[in-house]
């Protein structure tokens, strides 16, 4: 009796153990969602309303997050300032140069260029925010350690959404403090299976009440990339989004 006792404690000790084991291997959805807490928690970013930010120094966008408005401006090549009010959810808007309405094609062209830009420009500022995003594909793609710290790393990939479904991102997940530090991309108009471009993400802080990284720095290179005068509105006045005029 004494060995049936002995052997079913620890057979029930062994499940506890692996049960154990088995809560600790990290998944796409456990990645994620430590993600979502450390850059403030999903309410926080439902409940951001405005954002505005310069790319590269090269154009700045305000976005009202909860409509799809959206306002971009910036100088053209020729030296020529611009300002487009579309809707990012529509793509319809209009588009002014140095002050003067633009019609036909040429505002066409500029309201596509100007949701392209929106497309590419927020997916570098908040792409940790995109992870649950429908169409997108999330695969954990195992650990890594790097100067002496780990990483879980998640691959991207897409479905019918988005200018360019083939691109392909790995996310590295600091598993510390739960922000991405880096991801590496290949996107897809680049060889499938040449190697990725890596940047880090540095410098997060908090904006409103989400995180957001302002610096990236190129994997074994020297190119930096800025996002800059970024803020979080609670209030924006409408005519951000209703007039070309400057913003006061």
């Amino acid at each position: 009796m004494f060995r049936i006792y002995r052997r079913i404690a620890v057979t029930a000790g062994s499940l506890l153990i692996a049960s154990v084991v088995l809560a600790q291997v990290p998944t796409a959805a456990s990645v994620v969602d430590h993600l979502t807490q450390a850059l403030g928690g999903k309410q926080a970013w439902d409940n951001t309303h405005y954002i505005r930010f310069n790319f590269l120094g090269r154009r700045t966008h305000w976005w009202d997050k909860w409509t799809g408005r959206h306002r971009l401006e910036g100088q053209t090549k020729e030296g020529q300032h611009y300002v487009v009010l579309d809707n990012v959810n529509t793509k319809e808007g209009s588009a002014w140069l140095d002050g003067k309405k633009v019609e036909g094609d040429k505002a066409q062209e500029m309201v596509k260029n100007a949701y392209a830009a929106w497309v590419n420009d927020t997916y570098w500022l908040i792409e940790p925010y995109k992870l649950r995003d429908p169409s997108v594909n999330v695969s954990y793609a195992g650990e890594e350690k790097l100067d002496g710290k780990t990483y879980d790393k998640l691959a991207v990939s897409f479905g019918t959404v988005g200018l360019t479904p083939g691109d392909r991102y790995w996310v590295w997940v600091n598993r510390d403090t739960g922000l991405v530090d880096r991801w590496d991309y290949i996107l897809q108009d680049m060889p499938k299976d040449g190697p990725p471009l890596s940047w880090r993400w540095e410098g997060w802080q908090k904006y409103g009440n989400i995180m957001l990284a302002p610096h990236r720095v190129q994997v074994g290179g020297d190119r930096k990339l800025e996002i800059s005068d970024i803020a979080v509105f609670e209030q924006l006045p409408d005519t951000v989004f209703t007039s070309p005029e400057p913003v006061k």
